[in-house]
């Protein structure tokens, strides 16, 4: 009985801890005049590509841009190689 408490107070333990953090880095324009974009963005929601598409869509929409390529999901190992690419872009939206 012992055995079965520590087990289930683990299990509660391990669904109580934090999701990592997720980003992705996309490709994006805006018409008229034609400007385009590579940024990176953190992802709030679901960690998968189409859950991370729609929410990098809606919010680069609600800023006038287009998305055009997520690129790739990745966690914070992944920033630092990239922050100087995405330069005004990185973490904006």
């Amino acid at each position: 009985m012992k055995h079965a408490a520590l087990s289930l107070l683990t299990l509660f333990a391990l669904a109580g801890t934090a999701q990592a953090a997720c980003f992705a880095d996309y490709k994006a324009k805006m018409d008229d005049p034609l400007r385009l974009q590579y940024g990176v963005v953190e992802i709030r929601g679901a960690c998968t590509r189409a859950a991370a598409e729609d929410e990098v869509r809606d919010r680069l929409a609600a800023a006038g841009w287009q998305l055009l390529e997520l690129q790739d999901l990745f966690d914070e190992a992944g920033l630092e190689a990239r922050r100087e690419t995405a330069g005004e872009f990185f973490l904006r939206f």
